[in-house]
């Protein structure tokens, strides 16, 4: 039921991810039974392999995450959430409230032992492959063991679900010296030196789209604004390129040569094609999506939640930290 325009493009979504699964999962749509019915018959013929479990109750992006988990005790998110810790799902997807999402993630799985704050990660388009922005919005004021935790499991996430054999692990800073910064990055810096990870050192602002680092840390208050940022880019660019194509005859020519060029790029920079943000650092799987997420975004987050399931992250993350 979360989403700026749920529950309709959640269920468009889940029955596309059904279509292209071939059977490999099964879904449970939760929410209000009647309202989710509707879409479905709207979407006929659909696939098989869904359930619908009834939640009454609808946190929306108005509520204040801890207060609406308090009163809000059968919402979508919190029957979802207990539906996995009870064994009867394996991971959870919503676009709705990103706080309630997550502190209903932290308090209903529970933390992995060693893990002091959760974390959101965001993958970033770079000038190589994407970089992992850990947090990305959970944590606003961060300790510096916080920030040596998300350089931990932030290089266990792209070493198991991007492939990458030693990720390379920067500490976002406002210079590339190692007394760069505030208290709490300086002291970062000192405990990441001595984690079983890559770290290469502070990185500006500057190096992020360069491709420098695999997985770049920082508070969620920082990140936050970095992602948002980011996710504007690809319509100012948009823009930017018709008011040029418009300017003359010869710019439109220009223009329609290189327009192929740009749909790849702006493709890849799209927030749809990545779905959405695991939670990292609780007792199971949680893909958090935008509040705007398309049907392509929500299939694009159960795709990567089946991923971390057949991957196991959480569990290699709770291993190396107790290591």
């Amino acid at each position: 039921m979360g989403g700026d325009y749920a529950p309709g493009n959640v269920v468009a979504g889940s029955l596309d991810a059904l279509r292209e699964s071939g059977g490999r999962f099964s879904l449970v749509l939760v929410g209000q039974r009647e309202r989710i019915e509707e879409e479905i018959d709207r979407a006929l013929p659909s696939p098989p392999g869904y359930t619908i479990a009834h939640a009454p109750e609808v946190i929306d992006m108005r509520d204040s995450p801890t207060a609406a988990l308090r009163s809000k005790k059968e919402s979508s998110i919190a029957i979802g959430l207990r539906l996995q810790r009870d064994g009867k799902a394996d991971a959870f997807v919503s676009a709705g409230n990103t706080g309630a999402v997550l502190s209903a993630s932290t308090l209903i799985l529970g933390r992995l032992e060693g893990v002091g704050r959760p974390s959101i990660g965001a993958l970033i388009p770079t000038a190589g492959s994407p970089c992992l922005l850990i947090d990305s919005g959970a944590t606003m004021d961060c300790q510096p063991r916080h920030l040596y935790e998300f350089g931990v499991m932030g290089s266990i996430y792209m070493r198991t679900m991007r492939g990458v054999s030693t990720p390379r692990v920067g500490l976002v800073s406002v210079g590339e010296e190692e007394n760069k910064g505030n208290e709490a990055t300086v002291e970062a810096f000192r405990l990441l030196k001595g984690a079983p990870v890559d770290f290469i050192g502070m990185i500006e602002g500057r190096d992020l789209l360069k491709g420098k680092v695999d997985v770049a840390v920082c508070d969620g208050f920082v990140g936050n604004i970095v992602l948002k940022f980011g996710e504007s880019v690809p319509a100012f660019l948009k823009a930017r390129f018709l008011s040029f194509a418009a300017k003359s005859v010869k710019a439109k020519l220009i223009a329609l040569i290189a327009r192929s060029g740009l749909r790849t790029v702006l493709r890849e920079m799209d927030y749809q094609e990545q779905g959405g943000v695991p939670v990292l650092g609780v007792r199971g799987v949680t893909i958090i999506g935008h509040g705007g997420s398309s049907p392509l975004a929500i299939k694009n987050m159960i795709f990567r939640a089946e991923e971390m399931v057949k991957r196991h992250v959480h569990r290699k993350i709770q291993e190396a930290l107790q290591a």
